[in-house]
């Protein structure tokens, strides 16, 4: 695949000072980017300056190093990975077809207005797909941003800062199907194919899991993990691998029957030594839904590994070019309203309003106006849902299994240094310590938040649950504490060296929900027992958890339970035109 225009920031191993050289778009040819650069066969410049320094740099093509080289005395630190051939995986072409259900159902003679609480992935993709199939949504939006666990907000400086630190995988089909049919691929920054841990052990070194692109899967992640002989020795390897063997040969039925264990009992009845969990999966049960592996369910970590195993560039990540709300949300809406539906913000829902037979008959917002329609969907998170749940409604079993479904606390930190921090990767990074999750230096993975001279860091503080009502001044000095040993020759607790130049907190009560054992069966169908209202969001039953993928998928369910109810919710609503008539 042609490496042209691809630049963006990744770990490279450079003499003296840098300049840094950023193009995110696509490889065709003759485009003009976002930045004006127009690539012919060339590398767009930001902020870059000519050193007169001799290139260094270690890519996988030759195409790359040729094309850098005829540039000149110029020294690259940043490069961008091509978008990986996901056309043509099972899983893409799956969510591909379901997607094109929409775009191909007959036009509705009568467009159904469809009102839906909540702008977060799940209600975007609800609204979206439902213009797609030819309907009216009306998109509720509480507060004055788009994205709900994606959104972000600028300060006074024009810098942003986020509600979390939010990849997209290779395994994210439906994501990956959404960003192709909005036309806005080129907005993701797809790094090197790996993952990569600190060492507590050794402060400031890292350890790697490399994916080799020669192999396919599962090849290339059982290399990637042979190869690493810090993190575990090979007697773990076997142990581990021979634990595995049953998820990967009972397939998505097994996966599912491992709801009811946590991943540390799990590891322990399979006889996978505890060591492997703590190197390992204490990082990734934190990454994956901020709670220690003594908590989270064993299915969410093999429903991730199915996929990162499975297929070949499940586990490669991308990270957005710039805010999620104008680099994606955006785009989600101008494309429903192109199509006839709406997106209100700061329309906050007070209250669902009942008729007699127990069906939806509004959204009472805050300021007392009352929005109706043919269908109602509820997509705002599980907990503020619980909240306004109808008192009608609470013996419903539907209903009453979301008790046991409750958002988890975390928080995201942002700090900006005075200075370019060196002990760093273009890519995720895995902390592996008590207090944080992961981390990544946004002012070289994010094109938007480029900064030559000086690091932003983002990270995800959890466990959460103790920190959470705490200041945001403890949390910034907890976090200097665990930076302190992730750059030990760059940051100190006191800030004697790497200083702060200011910090944003961001903290979340309730994110998503916290993936338990004996969750699994409390997750609601899209389709409530209630005739014409219906769910959306990641706590609702799909395939992918609680992660953006799974929001975006069980929008699409959602959208595709009312489109296959119209009928139904047309004979509704002529039914309760005819009645509104006698009156």
């Amino acid at each position: 695949m042609p490496q042209i225009g691809l630049v963006s920031a990744v770990n490279l191993r450079v003499q003296g000072s840098s300049a840094y050289l950023w193009s995110s778009r696509s490889s065709s040819l003759g485009t003009e980017s976002r930045d004006g650069c127009l690539q012919r066969n060339s590398l767009c410049f930001a902020g870059s300056e000519s050193m007169g320094h001799k290139l260094k740099i270690r890519t996988p093509h030759a195409t790359t190093r040729r094309l850098v080289k005829d540039l000149g005395p110029l020294k690259v630190v940043c490069i961008d990975y091509p978008r990986p051939e996901l056309d043509n995986t099972v899983n893409y072409l799956e969510a591909a077809f379901l997607s094109s259900t929409f775009r191909a159902s007959p036009r509705p003679t009568k467009p159904l207005e469809i009102v839906i609480a909540g702008a977060g992935l799940g209600g975007l993709s609800t609204a979206k797909y439902l213009a797609d199939a030819g309907h009216k949504p009306i998109l509720l939006e509480a507060r004055d941003v788009l994205g709900g666990k994606v959104a972000a907000w600028k300060d006074d400086d024009g810098d942003w800062y986020e509600t979390g630190l939010h990849i997209f995988f290779g395994a994210y089909p439906n994501i990956q199907n959404l960003f192709g049919e909005l036309g806005i691929n080129d907005r993701l920054q797809w790094k090197e194919h790996s993952m990569i841990f600190a060492m507590p052990s050794k402060p400031g070194e890292f350890s790697r899991f490399d994916f080799s692109e020669a192999l396919p899967a599962p090849l290339n992640g059982i290399l990637a993990i042979l190869k690493n002989n810090e993190m575990l020795t090979w007697p773990e390897k076997v142990k581990f691998a021979i634990g595995l063997l049953p998820a990967m040969l009972g397939g998505q039925s097994y996966v599912e029957a491992q709801d009811g264990i946590s991943v540390k009992d799990w590891m322990r009845k399979q006889g996978v030594p505890d060591r492997v969990t703590d190197e390992v999966f204490i990082a990734m049960s934190k990454a994956l839904n901020f709670i220690n592996p003594d908590e989270l369910s064993m299915q969410c970590i093999l429903i991730a590994l199915n996929r990162f195993l499975q297929e070949k560039h499940g586990s490669k990540m991308a990270f957005l070019d710039g805010n999620p709300p104008e680099r994606l949300c955006m785009p989600i809406v101008e494309h429903i309203e192109s199509k006839g539906g709406q997106v209100r913000l700061n329309s906050r829902i007070k209250k669902i309003e009942l008729n007699e037979d127990g069906s939806v008959k509004s959204f009472i917002l805050s300021d007392g106006s009352a929005i109706e329609g043919d269908a109602f969907v509820f997509a705002a998170p599980v907990d503020i849902f619980k909240l306004l749940l109808p008192e009608d409604w609470k013996e419903i079993p539907y209903f009453q299994k979301l008790e046991k479904l409750v958002g988890v606390p975390v928080i995201n930190v942002h700090i900006w240094f005075d200075r370019k921090l060196k002990n760093t990767y273009d890519h995720l990074l895995f902390s592996r310590s008590s207090l944080l999750s992961v981390y990544a230096d946004m002012s070289v993975t994010c094109k938007e938040y480029y900064n030559p001279n000086q690091s932003m860091l983002e990270l995800v503080f959890a466990p959460a649950e103790e920190w959470i009502s705490r200041s945001d001044s403890e949390i910034i000095d907890a976090t200097m504490k665990e930076l302190a040993t992730l750059f030990p020759d760059e940051i100190s607790a006191d800030q004697s060296k790497a200083k702060i130049l200011k910090y944003h907190v961001v903290k979340t009560p309730r994110s998503v929900y916290k993936t338990v054992p004996g969750c699994e069966p409390c997750r609601p169908l899209q389709r409530s027992p209630i005739e014409g209202f219906y769910l959306a969001g990641d706590y609702t039953k799909q395939k992918y958890l609680a992660s953006m993928e799974g929001a975006v998928l069980s929008g699409k369910l959602c959208a595709q339970a009312i489109v296959q109810d119209y009928e139904l919710l047309v004979g509704r609503s002529q039914k309760k035109l005819s009645e509104a008539s006698v009156v």
